[in-house]
Order: structure tokens, then C-alpha cells, then sequence
């Protein structure tokens, strides 16, 4: 378990638990970043769906900070033996 947090606030009182923790958040942050931008880029890479976005205004909109995809409780089962299918 990375983070356990209530309502906002630390699970711990402890200054060194605490800083751990807001390090860890902001690891997972950019990786979820860097993923959902790699996911994007194969997105609009493929051919059949990389015309979706015809004006600047529809580019302008495309951004990496989408969480509809993760699990934010329980649980979270990672299969490490296989990787994501990404040409990026």
C-alpha cells in the first residue's frame, strides 16, 4: 500500500511517514501521466481513429489528466509479466 489517506488527511503524525507519502502520490502522478500520454499518442497514431480531431480547438483539448481508467480503492491487481501494447 502506497497511501492511506481519510478525508484528505495523512494517516500518520510522523513528519518522515508523511513526506514518503506525498513522494510516492507524486511518483504515481507523473507515471499516470506519462502512461495516459503514451496512450494518447498511439490514439491518435493509428489510422483509424487519428482524424478524430479535425480543429486546433479539438487538439487543444486532448490532455493526459483522464482517470476514468483507474482504480482509486481496494485492490489492484498488476500482471508483471506482461507489458502495455504502446509503440511510444
Amino acid at each position: 500500500m502506497i497511501y492511506y489517506g481519510k478525508t484528505g488527511e495523512l494517516a500518520s503524525n510522523r513528519a518522515d511517514e508523511q513526506e514518503l507519502s506525498v513522494q510516492c502520490l507524486r511518483i504515481v502522478q507523473a507515471s499516470l501521466g506519462y502512461v495516459n500520454t503514451l496512450m494518447i499518442q498511439d490514439l491518435l497514431g493509428d489510422p483509424d481513429t487519428g482524424d478524430i480531431l479535425v480543429t486546433p480547438a479539438d487538439k487543444r483539448g486532448v490532455t493526459p489528466l483522464f482517470w476514468e481508467h483507474i482504480l482509486p480503492y481496494g485492490e489492484v491487481k498488476l500482471n508483471m509479466t506482461s507489458r502495455l501494447i504502446l509503440s511510444g
